[in-house]
């Protein structure tokens, strides 16, 4: 009852990656391979140290469902596009950031199709570092179709389906690999919700078909980091997932305030609510996370909620998240007890 877990991404070691040039670089949508500080020739071995530097992290916190923490990752969103065809990453292209600022793209200028797979291998190594429930993201096919620029598809929801079949390859090489959660980070669902309404439920359901086991959509303000201006205290679209196929929907609340009687719009699926609040520099007393997950549950049942933060911590120094993380799994003891005795 009241599992916790992390949306996603963890910091990543300034051995490891130029942290002061990623907090500076805004979230990447091509690759930037100067933010990486190790030789291609040591990157593999490199990348798996950071990994088990990650889960140790997450399992001496007490989370209960762990990630690689992305480290592998210079964002989200970027590491994909390499793995497949159609795309000009070498002259991108231009789309608008949530924030409405002109961003580099990839351009899609052919057919979107997965010429390899590309977390295959990173999957079975985090298989064989923990004994916890594993969690692997993948940015979601709305949001890899607007942050592109489509010159080959007729239209928009065209290209995003085109997307979601590439998707769906990568989460079914996840669930063999032993994965037993894996999301979609779909945070422009909430940015474009009148576009979403017209193809981001489709989209979704062709990327999770034929996926068993739990499956998670996470949606998003932005980044604590990169979002600073005051946050929506409501979601522009949230009810419409409720007749997706993902059997989990992940939310930020806790910088935002949710008033979490919007979580009644999604009475099938369990809750991943955010409760840590990544823009709060102070690390939140557990009796703080505690009560946020009291005030969902007058929502929802605990047999339907998750306790995370509210988003991907990369940007955090890493002894404040991993403060954070054990306010979270302390927070999530206390209710837990409170409900049922232990």
């Amino acid at each position: 009852m009241l599992p916790t877990t992390v949306v996603g991404s963890f910091p990543q070691p300034e051995w490891l990656i130029d942290r002061e040039a990623l907090l500076a670089s805004g979230v990447p949508r091509v690759p930037r391979p100067s933010l990486w500080r190790v030789p291609d020739a040591r990157m593999t071995e490199a990348q798996d140290d950071a990994v088990r530097l990650a889960v140790r992290d997450m399992e001496r916190a007490g989370v209960d469902i762990v990630s690689d923490g992305e480290v592998r990752r210079e964002s989200y969103f970027n590491w994909l596009a390499p793995a497949l065809t159609g795309l000009d990453l070498e002259r991108p292209g231009t789309a608008l950031s949530r924030a409405g600022r002109p961003t580099a793209v990839p351009r899609v200028v052919g057919p979107v199709t997965r010429a390899r797979p590309a977390l295959a291998r990173q999957a079975a190594f985090l298989r064989g570092e923990t004994d916890r429930a594993i969690k692997i993201t993948v940015p979601g096919p709305f949001t890899l179709s607007v942050l592109a620029q489509n010159e080959h598809y007729p239209d928009a929801s065209s290209l995003a389906l085109a997307f979601a079949a590439v998707v769906n390859a990568e989460l079914r090489d996840l669930k063999a690999a032993g994965v037993d959660f894996v999301q979609l980070d779909e945070p422009y669902l909430q940015a474009w919700p009148d576009r979403a309404r017209e193809y981001g439920v489709a989209a979704i359901d062709r990327a999770l078909e034929g996926i068993p086991g739990p499956t998670v959509v996470h949606l998003c303000f932005g980044y604590a980091h990169t979002v600073r201006d005051k946050k929506p205290s409501g979601y522009s679209y949230l009810p419409e997932l409720e007749r997706c196929r993902a059997t989990h929907v992940s939310i930020e609340a806790a910088q935002p305030k949710l008033d979490c009687s919007a979580l009644r719009s999604l009475p099938s699926k369990t809750v991943v609510l955010g409760v840590l609040d990544l823009g709060e520099p102070a690390v939140e007393p557990a009796e703080i996370v505690a009560g946020r997950i009291r005030a969902a549950l007058a929502h929802v049942p605990a047999e339907r909620l998750i306790a995370a933060p509210d988003c991907g911590m990369k940007y955090l120094p890493r002894e404040r998240a991993l403060a954070k993380l054990r306010a979270l799994a302390e927070g999530a003891r206390l209710v837990r007890r409170e409900l049922t005795g232990r």
